[in-house]
């Protein structure tokens, strides 16, 4: 679906924001973008899609230069970016004016979007709330039934609730044939939803795995604070006492902790990283 080689890009060439990346993305995958603020991310996903240029190096969609936005590719992909600005129009309009440019648009699919998000469909959009506005907008995204849909921050401006029922929708909407990317600096947003998890930061990204490779080469728990536990990779206090990230040697299940994984991969001379790193060298038996 998407193919990254020795991507360079900055928005001037003294400062690179990315550099010598590397990024293979596949149909009926949910990435997790995750980095800090300023990271990359966004510039990351308009290289994806085509609205950001390589200044050296390849970002291909199905065999194809994302920078040349080819009609064919254009209807096959969606992005949401974080700053949203609607038109003058109602929901109903907008998916008569717009979703004829989607293919696979499923009108039904987006008004029922908007009822389980609780939105109203014949209200001008920009009579509503920020948060109303993304919702109506994260409904179409939806609805256009796209193999790639890339979707950058847009949890920012969702309550709590709209939040839970975001994660539910974008679940039920995957299919063998749809690539979901999402971006946030918010952690704990994606948790649960994301199958694959990606990390930027410093310019590369330092993580790409899914859920449950993580849970076989990591395990997380607590240790009493003060101590320094045998072969901890990662180790950090919380309300709960001290967290901590240890290799899987056991084989044991334990629920993957996101926000921990993040802070001990973008920490200085991460540990974790370096064990992924090793453990993805190692011969195969």
């Amino acid at each position: 679906m998407v193919r990254i080689r020795n991507l360079h890009f900055g928005y001037s060439r003294r400062a690179l924001q990315l550099e010598n990346l590397n990024l293979d993305l596949l149909r009926g995958r949910i990435y997790g973008l995750l980095g800090k603020n300023g990271a990359g991310k966004s510039t990351l996903l308009k290289n994806i899609v085509g609205l950001a240029f390589p200044q050296s190096g390849t970002c291909e969609l199905d065999g194809h230069a994302a920078a040349r936005r080819r009609p064919d590719t254009l209807q096959d992909l969606f992005f949401l970016p974080e700053d949203v600005q609607v038109p003058p129009v109602t929901a109903t309009q907008l998916a008569a004016s717009t979703g004829v440019f989607y293919p696979r648009f499923d009108e039904g699919a987006f008004h029922e979007y908007l009822r389980e998000l609780d939105v109203p469909s014949m209200k001008q959009l920009t009579a509503l709330s920020y948060g109303q506005q993304k919702k109506v907008l994260i409904a179409f995204a939806l609805a256009t039934n796209t193999s790639l849909l890339v979707l950058d921050e847009p949890t920012n401006g969702l309550d709590i609730p709209s939040k839970a029922q975001f994660r539910k929708l974008v679940a039920r909407a995957l299919g063998e044939e749809r690539c979901v990317i999402i971006s946030t600096h918010q952690v704990r947003d994606l948790d649960s939803l994301i199958d694959t998890v990606l990390v930027l930061h410093e310019r590369r990204i330092v993580l790409n795995e899914t859920i449950d490779q993580l849970a076989e080469q990591l395990s997380f728990g607590t240790a009493p604070v003060g101590t320094a536990p045998p072969d901890v990779l990662y180790a950090e206090v919380a309300a709960r006492g001290q967290q901590v990230i240890r290799p899987n040697h056991a084989g044991a299940y334990s629920k993957v902790d996101l926000e921990l994984l993040f802070n001990a991969l973008t920490g200085p001379q991460s540990a974790v990283a370096s064990y992924l790193t090793q453990r993805q060298h190692e011969p195969v038996l």
